[in-house]
Parts: C-alpha cells; structure tokens; sequence
C-alpha cells in the first residue's frame, strides 16, 4: 500500500491539470507583449537607426534664417543717423536713436567632405548591427520563455516527489514506532526513521519555495501571475539533432549567429570611424547662398521724424577650408579609431569561439540526453522494485529500517533525475538551434504540442 502511494505520486504528476492550463504558446505571447528586455532591445534599435538619419543630414543643404536688431544713441545728418553723439543736420542736428535691422536666409551645402560621408557609413553599420542585436534578443525570448516555462514544470515535480518522499518516511516512521512498541524492533530503528522523516519535511518546504521562485521567474518574462501549466507528456520523441554533424552546426552558427552578426558589423563601423578621422587631414569645400537685406534709420527724439535706407542683397560663394594643425588631435582621434577598430576585432574572435564552443556543448548534451533520460527511467523502475524488495525483506525480517529509508530515497532521487532530464532534453534542442541562429516560432509550437 505505502509503495502504491508513491507511485502514485510520480503518476500524478504526469497527469494534466485540471481546468484551463496554460500552454508554452500562451506563455510566449504574453512575453512577447510584455517582456522589457526585449522592449529596451527594440528602443535601442530604434535609436540606433535614428543615427543614420543624423549622419546623412549633415550631407544635405542646410537653411538658416536670422533676423537682428539693434539701437544706438546718436544724432542726425543730413537726414541720416551719423553714429556720433554731437553732429548736426538741416533737420536741427536732432538727436535721436540709430536703429539698425537686418533679415537673412543662409542656404549651407557640403559640397566635399570625406568625413561626413564616412560617418554616413558607420552610422549605417551601427544600425545593422542593433538590428542583429534586436534578432538575438527574440530569439533568447524563445529559450528564456521556454526555460522558465520547464523550470516551474521541473519545480512542480520536485515537490510532488518531495511530498511523496515526506509521505512513505512518515509512514516508515509509524511502522518503526510500532514494531517497537510491541518489541518487534530496536529504538535505533524509530530514531532513524524519525531524522530521515523530519529531513524529509524540510526538503518539502525547500521546494515549495523552490517552486513559488519559478514561478516568479516566469511572471517576470511575462509580467502576469503563473497559474497551472500544462506539462510535458510521457511518450517523448527522443530525436537527435538534425544534421548528425557537430561540425554542420559549428558552420550554420558562424554564419547565422546574429550575435556574430552583430559583431561583424561593429567592425565594420569602426573601419569607417577610421575613415572619419583620417579625413580630419583633407580639404573640405562647403557653398553658401546668402539673401539679405539691411535697414538703417534715424528716429528724431523732438519732432519724431524717421529717416533712413534699407537694401536687398544676394551673396553666393564657396568656402575651402584646409586643415594645417590642430595640436594632434587629428592624429590622435585617428589612432584611437584602430584601437577601437582592434578592439572590435577581438570582440568579434571571443565571440565566435564562445558560439562555436556553445553549439558543440549543446549538440552533444542533446546526443547524450537521450541515453540520460531512458536511463533515468529504468533508475525509476529499478528503484520501485528495489523498494518493493526491501519493504518484504523488512517485513519477514532479513533487511533494516536503514535499507528502507534509503530505498525511499533512491527512489525519490531516481524520480527527481527523470524529470530534469526529460525537461532538460527539450531546452538543449532548443538552445542548438539558439546558437545556430535558427531557432523561431515554429520551433516553440513544436515543443508545446508535446505538452499536455
């Protein structure tokens, strides 16, 4: 009866909940709508992009408009404000105010300069690099959505065995208690029953906290409450990778990879900020069209009488401008752009090796896995029977209370391997194809049709 009710533990477990459940899908397109780490990729990318806009501006005409005044102290003459303080006029020599009034429009083109159009270029790098940036972070949603998703399955499980284990220690303890009650066993035996017992409890409440933090975990992806999910189903495909070729994997992730990507265009950008800051040694020639028109007048302080003369004017011309020192700086900014650019470079080497010792770890974790779980199952039915073995062996005397405690405990232990491997199993497929660059949605609708 006692090894009945720990089988039925692991049983329930595998059974469905009952009432709605929600699916990995449904977890996903609450992350997707909810999760902040991909919004802030998303902002980001989007303020990279801004940057080329920027950059490119600078290339096209630019239009300035302006308008001054000014006033003076000063006195007439000739019916004209002089500037002086004391001249005088056939108006009297009145004194007055010079007021000076100027309107402009200045249209500013580049017309060369090397160094605006190798910004551009960077600019551009930079955008395509975020993007690829943008990329890896939905794609990490998929894996992070799923591993949370699998870590509360996996939490859940844990407490369903630590309950079942806290369950037959009980029982083993009562049993130990009345054997020697009635003399059939020694008190070292209700000791030992009565540790392994209380340890037991505290390993249930060990994992209901272990529980309610994964939970939290995935309420933080999805920014809602987890309720009941629906698990993993007994009959999983154990399928290797396709293709059967670390080495195929490797190349798919070197050419895929956006965080690789990313990479590449970093330097990219950098090569081009080298460009910039060795044009800062070049020319560059700049047009400008000018269409003003200036005012002058006198106002007369006793008769208020104005006087004065306005024209229009128009000035076009072309501004060469060519650089002879600035203290260093040109070079130094130069030299700093290939420290960046070296910088980058070995960025994008650490990069690719990490990717390429990811990928080979996650292809042979998933080769192995399958061995893993069909041996964690036969752990599980090896130690039901063992346990059944050494309950009849305690019964007709021929084994301890010790062998018993620890066949609970076998068992249990068999049963907690079987689930992580199971879910272990799934995210190891998935993260493959992570670090290939592969993975999308059709991969997630995939694992949750293996959930029920």
């Amino acid at each position: 009866m006692r090894l009945k009710l720990l089988t039925l533990a692991l049983a329930l477990a595998a059974l469905p909940l009952t009432g709605r459940s929600e699916d990995l899908l449904d977890a996903y397109r609450e992350a997707r709508a909810n999760d902040p780490v991909l919004s802030q990729s998303d902002a980001t990318r989007l303020s990279t992009a801004e940057g080329v806009t920027q950059a490119r501006a600078l290339l096209l005409p630019q239009i300035n408009g302006s308008y001054g005044l000014s006033q003076s102290s000063g006195s007439s003459s000739g019916g004209r404000g002089t500037g002086s303080g004391t001249g005088t006029s056939d108006l009297g020599g009145d004194v007055g105010h010079i007021r000076d009034r100027s309107i402009s429009a200045t249209l500013n083109q580049s017309v060369v300069d090397l160094s605006k159009w190798a910004n551009v270029s960077a600019a551009k790098s930079q955008s395509r690099s975020q993007d690829e940036t943008y990329q890896a972070a939905l794609q990490a949603l998929y894996v992070r959505t799923t591993t949370a998703y699998f870590g509360v399955l996996t939490s859940a499980d844990q407490l369903t065995f630590a309950k079942a284990n806290e369950e037959a220690l009980r029982q083993a303890y009562e049993q130990a208690d009345q054997r020697f009650k009635v003399g059939l066993s020694a008190i070292t035996d209700v000791y030992q029953a009565k540790s392994e017992y209380e340890q037991a409890k505290a390993q249930t409440i060990q994992a209901e906290s272990t529980l309610n933090d994964a939970k939290e975990a995935l309420t933080q992806i999805t920014g809602k409450p987890t309720g009941d999910l629906k698990k993993l189903r007994e009959d999983l495909p154990m399928d290797p990778p396709s293709p059967a070729d670390p080495n195929a994997w490797v190349q798919e992730a070197l050419k895929n990879n956006p965080t690789i990507l990313a990479q590449q265009y970093n330097v990219e950008s950098a090569e081009h900020t080298i460009n910039s800051a060795r044009a800062g040694h070049l020319p560059t020639l700049n047009a400008q069209v000018t269409r003003g028109k200036d005012t002058q007048w006198f106002e007369h302080a006793s008769a208020g009488n104005i006087s004065g003369n306005g024209s229009y004017g128009t000035t076009v011309g072309l501004t060469l401008t060519v650089p002879i020192f600035a203290g260093g700086a040109t070079q130094s900014q130069v030299r700093q752009s290939i420290y960046n650019r070296d910088s980058a470079q070995d960025a994008l080497e650490i990069q690719r090796r990490q990717v390429t010792r990811d990928t080979l770890n996650f292809y042979r974790t998933s080769v192995a896995g399958i061995s893993q779980v069909e041996a964690a199952k036969a752990g599980v039915d090896s130690g039901q029977k063992a346990l059944e073995a050494t309950r009849a062996g305690f019964d007709v005397g021929t084994q301890t209370m010790l062998n018993v405690l620890t066949a609970i405990q076998t068992l249990t232990q068999a049963q907690s391997t079987y689930s992580q491997s199971r879910h272990n199993f799934v995210l190891n497929k998935l993260q493959l194809k992570q670090t290939a660059g592969t993975v999308d949605m059709k991969d997630i609708e995939e694992i949750n049709t293996l959930l029920q």
